[in-house]
Formats: C-alpha cells, sequence, structure tokens
C-alpha cells in the first residue's frame, strides 16, 4: 500500500503475509517503482515494513522501518542496467548485507557502498535497520574519484562524521518538500560531499574537508538545531557548536561565511516564528507575552522593540488587525 505525499517524497508499506494482492502491489512499488529491488520476509513468511523514500534531485533516500524484509537486487534485475552506487546506513544494532558471494555486518553507525550492477541484499530485521542514499556513479566519482576502491567493505570509523552523515540524511528527507529544483541539487552534493570523506583517499579528503560544500552541510545542521530549538530562551552557540562536533570559534566563521552571526540568525527566526504565531487564527487569543516566550524571548522590552524594527508594526497591532480581518 502507498501514501500519496509530496511528489519528491511519498510513503509505501505492506504488514501482512508475503503472498495476495496487497503484497503483490507494494512488491511492485518497490521493485519496478522506485528502487529496481524485489523484496521477501527475513521472518517467517511475512513482512513488515514501512517505506519512506526522498527524492533529492538524483539522490534517493529510502528508510525503511519494521522487522522483516529482505530487499534484494537479482541477477534478473540486473537487467535495467542500473550502475547506480547505493550507500547502506546501519541505523540500529547489526544489519547483514551482501554484495556478491561477500557478506558484511554493519554495526549501529557503521556503512558500506555497494553496486547496483551486482547481485546483493540488506535485510531488516528485529534487531538491525538501516537508511540507504542511491548516488549515480558518475556524482560520487566526481566527488571521490577512488570511491570504487572502498565497494563492498564496512566503513564508518569516525563516529562524529557517521553522525553528520545520518543527521544530514535526516534533514534532506524532512525538507525534501519544501526545497526546489536548485535546493535539490545543492542538498544532494552536500550530502555526497560528507560520503566523500569517507570514501576518499587521505588526500581526496583533505580537499573535500577544505571545500565549501561540507562547511555548508555543517551550517545546515546547526541552523537546524537552533530551529528545533527557539523555545529555548538560553540557548547558546557554545551548546550548538559542542552538539555538532565544533569549537566556537569553527561555528562562528560558518555563520560569518553565511554573512550574519549565531545571534543575528536566532533573533531573525525567533521573530519570525513570533509573527506566524500571531498570524495564526490561535493566536487571536494569545497574549502577546506567552508567544514571546513560546518564541524563546526572555524580555518582553527587548522583543517589542525587535519585532516592530523588523516588521514595521508592534506585535498587538499585528494581533488587532488579525482580529479586524476575522
Amino acid at each position: 500500500m502507498s501514501e500519496t505525499q509530496v511528489p519528491n517524497r511519498f510513503s509505501i508499506f505492506h504488514h501482512g503475509l508475503a503472498r495476495g494482492p496487497a503484497y503483490e502491489a507494494w512488491r511492485e512499488g518497490i521493485c519496478r517503482g522506485f528502487c529496481r529491488l524485489d523484496v521477501a520476509p527475513t521472518d517467517d513468511n511475512r513482512i513488515d515494513c514501512h517505506n519512506e523514500f526522498t527524492l533529492l534531485h538524483t539522490v534517493a533516500i529510502a528508510t525503511p522501518r519494521g522487522g522483516s524484509a529482505r530487499f534484494a537486487r537479482t541477477r534478473a534485475l540486473l537487467n535495467d542496467g542500473c550502475d547506480d552506487l547505493v550507500l547502506i546506513f546501519a541505523t540500529r544494532g547489526k544489519v547483514q548485507v551482501t554484495q556478491g558471494s561477500k557478506a558484511i555486518e554493519l554495526a549501529r553507525g557503521q556503512m558500506c557502498l555497494t553496486e547496483m550492477n551486482i547481485v546483493g541484499t540488506a535485510d531488516l530485521t528485529q534487531s538491525g535497520s538501516f537508511m540507504t542514499t542511491r548516488f549515480p556513479r558518475r556524482l560520487l566519482l566526481q566527488v571521490t574519484p577512488s570511491v570504487e576502491t572502498q565497494l563492498a567493505r564496512a566503513l564508518g570509523r569516525d563516529p562524529a562524521l557517521s553522525a553528520m552523515i545520518e543527521r544530514y540524511s535526516a534533514l534532506c528527507t524532512d525538507l525534501a518538500g519544501d526545497l526546489d529544483v536548485p535546493g535539490q541539487q545543492a542538498a544532494a552534493h552536500h550530502l555526497a560531499d560528507l560520503v566523500g570523506l569517507v570514501l576518499g583517499s587521505s588526500a581526496e579528503q583533505k580537499e573535500l574537508a577544505a571545500g565549501d560544500g561540507v562547511a555548508k552541510t555543517r551550517l545546515d545542521l546547526m541552523k537546524a538545531d537552533v530551529l528545533k530549538s527557539l523555545d529555548n530562551g538560553n540557548l547558546t552557540i557554545e551548546a550548538v557548536a559542542r552538539a555538532n562536533a565544533l569549537s566556537t570559534r569553527q561555528a562562528q566563521r560558518l555563520f560569518a561565511s553565511a554573512g550574519t552571526t549565531f545571534s543575528e540568525f536566532v533573533l531573525e527566526q525567533r521573530l519570525l516564528l513570533a509573527r506566524r504565531l500571531l498570524l495564526h487564527e490561535q493566536g487571536a487569543g494569545r497574549k502577546v507575552s506567552d508567544i514571546a516566550y513560546t518564541a524563546g524571548f526572555n524580555d518582553l522590552s527587548y522583543f517589542h522593540r525587535a519585532f516592530r524594527r523588523k516588521f514595521g508594526i508592534a506585535p498587538a497591532e499585528l494581533q488587532m488587525e488579525l482580529g479586524r480581518r476575522h
């Protein structure tokens, strides 16, 4: 069964026996419709799987959740000619992956790179789950020319980098529906740059680490942390930097590279949040002070001054305008 969502993000799931029309429809959706994979149970004869798919330009992210599904690139499917590369990232427990005759066991936070032009499997079980990111071979080769030397082996010895790849993949999935084509393309390239840091030679890793793509990704992750914590009136750059394995100075430089500061970004986002809350239908019945505190402002006088300076109107006046329109 599928769930219709935004064009570049959708779900498909099956919970039940691996037979019958519902199973075949789900199998067809996985196999022919998107993943170019076949699927079978890993536990008894039942499927327990809910797949979230995200398409970012030419990069596809799949996040299966559940306890029983074996995704297989079978010999019959190789006829489609796809030679994409797939990064399999273990998000929980132990994950069993095969590539040709080789078996790879991944622990939480580890990953491996597989090829779509070789038979292989990845098992979703009660004891282990994963996400996959499918890249055009050309894209990863452009980022990391030595990528094919890293195939079918356990990777991910740098916990901080592994965490960044996992978090940025989740961020891409969350924001996919709001990104235009250039935004999707930029996100796909940033994700490829991060993966290149894992897959590349020492020289390639050093070059990528110095590039703009990884810096932009780090900044995006910090901004996402800020947006999740706007209600925290004591939010500091030190805390956000620490959560992203950066020094305070490094974090300051990343914000500066985008033409702003941490404080300026936080203030703008809090003001935009307060404005959205005031314009919401339910905002007419809320105290301005309550909305200010919800947006993370501890000083009401400062909130009023900053709001008027940003929007040219006092919060209460904006609220009254909304009330008159309704």
